[in-house]
């Protein structure tokens, strides 16, 4: 599942249940669900790009809702790619999206800004999958989507591949990359991914998966030998 086939619909929408069947929902998951309705529209004409995080946050303490909204669609789909990586069913991709939207709302008075919001906000997604997975004695998938080995070729993060008439062709190679990806330990996989995929710098992944910035080098030096090792000659070893 892509990141664009899962969100494509635009900002998230979180379904209300029925008065009847459930508790009335507090005045902060109304707040979190009225900034995350598909209906929303931007009056102010006020971008995401426009302003930093930082500011967009401090308008949040503020009780601006509409600051919410720019980091709810700035930062949406890169939530939902990072929790398919742990999670196959789009449903549940899409209702752990949400419930790390509502939990950023609710703990942006504790976000201190000694990291970057999205690094923040990560942390809350990769911890949510986490606890989901955990609460239903459920593992980690050991999937790679298409996608994110797409990406690796196409962005030149991970390696080059050689001429055409001496490989595989490049469905096969992605397709090959894919199933190297699924196949590591998903401690390994999840900061492969942010690296590679995601483009984050050790002292981020360091903060989202909360470990020391050597675990991280070590966790991408291991999932990089892996992958070159089960691709063999089809790629090239890519740089450390």
């Amino acid at each position: 599942m892509t990141q664009a086939n899962l969100l494509k619909a635009g900002p998230l929408a979180i379904k209300t249940p029925a008065a009847s069947t459930v508790p009335v929902a507090s005045k902060t998951e109304q707040a979190v669900a009225s900034s995350m309705t598909p209906d929303n529209e931007w009056k102010s004409g006020e971008t995401a790009d426009s302003q930093t995080d930082l500011q967009l946050v401090r308008k949040v303490r503020n009780g601006d809702r509409a600051a919410f909204d720019l980091l709810v669609v700035k930062y949406q789909s890169r939530v939902g790619s990072i929790i398919s990586r742990y999670v196959y069913d789009s449903q549940e991709v899409m209702d752990l999206t949400q419930e790390t939207f509502v939990k950023a709302f609710r703990a942006i008075e504790r976000f201190r800004g000694d990291s970057a919001f999205y690094t923040w906000l990560y942390r809350i997604a990769v911890n949510t999958a986490k606890n989901f997975l955990e609460a239903r004695g459920r593992r980690p998938q050991a999937s790679a989507d298409v996608a994110d080995a797409e990406n690796f070729d196409d962005g030149g993060r991970l390696r080059d591949v050689a001429s055409p008439e001496r490989l595989l062709q490049r469905e096969q190679l992605q397709r090959a990359l894919s199933d190297a990806i699924a196949g590591l330990p998903e401690e390994l996989r999840s900061a492969f991914l942010l690296r590679e995929y995601d483009g984050l710098s050790y002292e981020d992944i360091a903060r989202i998966l909360e470990c020391p910035i050597g675990t991280v080098r070590s966790r991408i030096f291991r999932a990089r030998d892996s992958v070159d090792r089960q691709l063999g000659e089809l790629i090239n070893h890519s740089e450390i």
